[in-house]
């Protein structure tokens, strides 16, 4: 228990995560003040051994309660998606003068274009092979572990998602009427309800059990949820690993690539409009549910989504991601990314750079030293006149003049100088 227990040491504000001593990898040293030199840092920030295989058993410490966890999410979502449906509704089927009220659920029963199996193997198969083919390059266990783990996070949450959905609220689906078979009572049998007394529920069907049960589940969409919670994900990595909205121009190809996923996702729920499985709405509701859950899995596994300087970078499970820069010093995972252009990919950070919201002390890379004027000495007796590190600095333009208490003279400090 007591690698539950072990205290680890505040995060040094970098812009990678600080090393502690819980994971078996390199001790994070600092000086008298907490704040590490250009030395040390250069030798707590070892990228290689960050981005190494751990031992099985310490990977199993870190990891079991989330496979635990979706074996659970697992179990409950198989036991909802086969429940019959919860509600018993009524539905309409001919007018008084014996017209078809609904003919849009009129559709034949067709064989799905991609059945839902298909669609979940897809969406959860396609992303890992693309994680792993881009591993020729990023060479990180801890980015394939992250980015593996996210896809399941994204694909279980929004299964069990939305077959409650389907279960509580449903829905009729195109070829509802051709499933069900309705068996309409005559005039002196079994009246319908409602207004007018056209109004019937399941009772009057005839057709097989288990397809009026998935007839009446139709809204949210299955195969779009699957879909767009696995290829939003890889959209999602292939941007950061890309680098295609970032701070220099990239190839075209890289944006042809990035979209792939999307038109794989467009595709599969499109098809089930064609097929007459989904009305529109499932669709959309599907491809919603999926999306917010790619989003949402992924900001748990990498610091960010859309700031390009952070979405490429892990998240590590015990240590927190301090957002900020440094000067100099191998910050753990930055070069877990595919590209190796403008600088990114190459050790040095040239890509890093200053952006709105920064939550840097400063700029990094082309030009950043320039554009700060600032050394390390005097950021960090700034930092620590603050009251904490890794608070944001602001450069002020010198202002001409002596500021004084009330006027013109006092302790003759310089505008430029005040904070």
């Amino acid at each position: 228990m007591g690698f539950f227990n072990r205290r680890t040491q505040p995060a040094h504000a970098t812009t990678g995560p600080s090393v502690g001593n819980s994971n078996g990898y390199v001790k994070e040293k600092r000086g008298r003040q907490g704040i590490m030199s250009n030395h040390e840092r250069r030798a707590a920030y070892d990228s290689s051994a960050l981005n190494r295989r751990p031992p099985f058993g310490q990977w199993l410490k870190q990891t079991w309660l989330d496979i635990l966890t979706m074996i659970c999410m697992g179990a409950i979502g198989l036991g909802v998606y086969e429940a019959h449906p919860a509600p018993s509704r009524s539905f309409p089927v001919y007018f008084t003068d014996g017209e078809i009220v609904y003919p849009e659920f009129a559709y034949p029963l067709r064989n799905e274009i991609v059945p839902i199996w298909l669609a979940a193997l897809l969406g959860s198969l396609i992303p890992i092979f693309v994680i792993l083919c881009l591993q020729i390059r990023i060479r990180s266990f801890w980015d394939v572990n992250n980015a593996i783990l996210g896809l399941l996070y994204s694909l279980i949450t929004a299964a069990v998602f939305q077959v409650f959905l389907k279960w509580l609220i449903g829905g009729l689906r195109p070829h509802f009427l051709a499933v069900c078979k309705p068996a309409v009572p005559t005039s002196g049998a079994q009246q319908g309800n409602g207004f007018g007394m056209i109004m019937y529920d399941r009772s009057i069907c005839t057709g097989d059990e288990d397809e009026i049960d998935d007839s009446l589940e139709s809204f949210p969409s299955g195969h779009s949820t699957a879909a767009f919670a696995g290829f939003v994900y890889l959209y999602l990595y292939l941007n950061a690993k890309l680098k295609v909205w970032s701070n220099y121009h990239p190839a075209y190809w890289k944006l042809i690539v990035t979209y792939m996923p999307i038109l794989g996702a467009t595709l599969i729920a499109g098809a089930l409009t064609i097929d007459e499985y989904h009305n529109w709405y499932d669709v959309v509701a599907g491809a919603v549910i999926g999306s917010v859950m790619a989003l949402s899995a992924y900001r748990m596994v990498y610091a960010a989504v859309w700031d390009f300087r952070f979405n490429h970078i892990p998240l590590t499970r015990h240590l927190p991601f301090t957002y900020g820069a440094v000067e100099t010093g191998v910050e753990p995972f930055h070069d877990a990314i595919f590209t190796r252009k403008a600088g990114w990919g190459s050790g040095e950070g040239g890509a890093w750079g200053g952006a709105p919201f920064d939550a840097a002390g400063g700029v990094r890379g082309s030009g950043g030293a320039a554009a700060t004027g600032m050394g390390t000495q005097s950021r960090h007796a700034r930092h620590e006149s603050d009251g904490y590190q890794g608070r944001r600095s602001i450069s002020r333009k010198p202002v001409a003049g002596v500021v004084g208490n009330g006027g013109g003279s006092g302790n003759g400090m310089r505008a430029e100088q005040m904070v």
